[in-house]
């Protein structure tokens, strides 16, 4: 990515820091980076942290950007976007984050004919560790898709889906799901005290054990399921376990929960492109 290039954030939340962080650690100059919110403290606490330049007006930030991110509440976007209809630079870049508002309800509210990649970032993209589901529009050129790549590749990985119905797949699987993994863990945690750990100790065993185990599934050259299979001896304690899991039908418990997930990023999509 091209440090001419100029990118605007209209949202200073926590999100917008993760991906401002994560461009300026990968070499992106802090110059080109501008960013617009209501609130002025947290405006403040920007430009501290990263010397932005900052704005209240999202129409003033606009003028200067070839890229914009959108990284505000979804029950605000359609208002941000109006507001920014007739203020775009000719073939700006529009980036959205928040959740659950269709690209074409987007475009909509833009005036149309706006180059819009949808994203479904996760929080771990705070620790330089999320996973982004990105979708473009028909009017998104190859040079743009190889640019929001690199944006958002620099707080984690991304991945293109064929379908922008797909991305309620990604929020049923990665958006939603660093909160599945964080359950576990406390189950894990509440389990180890009730066989007798005190709860520091188990807590920082059910962490570790976490943690230890993405790690072998991403750097393993065997798949999840052969790792499990591995650590699964014959009558042993795994095993045990694991048939408790199947007993009460595990498998099927995660794909309700998804398939909950997915259903309510659908309805939440048809709820708010309600919005004019």
């Amino acid at each position: 990515m091209q440090n001419l290039t100029t990118i605007g954030f209209i949202g200073a939340g926590n999100m917008a820091y993760a991906i401002i962080s994560g461009l300026i650690n990968n070499g992106f100059c802090a110059d080109n980076i501008k960013i617009s919110d209501k609130n002025e403290s947290l405006l403040s606490l920007r430009k501290q942290e990263f010397n932005l330049e900052v704005f209240t007006d999202n129409i003033e930030l606009a003028a200067h950007c070839d890229v914009i991110i959108l990284a505000v509440k979804p029950q605000v976007l359609s208002s941000v976007c109006h507001q920014l209809k007739d203020s775009l630079k000719a073939n700006t870049l529009i980036i959205s984050i928040a959740a659950g508002v269709r690209a074409h309800d987007i475009d909509r509210w833009l005036g149309g004919n706006a180059a819009i990649v949808r994203t479904m970032p996760n929080t771990p993209a705070l620790l330089n560790q999320g996973v982004t589901g990105m979708f473009a529009n028909e009017c998104v050129s190859d040079t743009q898709k190889e640019l929001a790549i690199s944006i958002l590749d620099s707080v984690g990985q991304s991945l293109w889906v064929s379908t922008e119905k797909m991305l309620d797949a990604v929020t049923a699987l990665s958006g939603s799901g660093p909160a599945y993994f964080f359950l576990m863990i406390e189950s894990m945690t509440n389990a180890g005290i009730a066989l007798g750990l005190d709860e520091q100790t188990a807590q920082t065993l059910s962490i570790q054990t976490a943690l230890g185990a993405s790690m072998m599934a991403d750097t393993s050259n065997h798949s999840p399921k052969e790792l499990r299979a591995n650590v699964t001896s014959p009558n042993g304690t795994t095993q045990a376990a694991i048939e408790s899991f199947q007993d009460q039908n595990f498998e099927m418990v995660v794909a309700h929960a998804m398939r909950a997930a997915f259903d309510r990023s659908s309805e939440l999509a048809s709820e708010l492109g309600d919005s004019d």
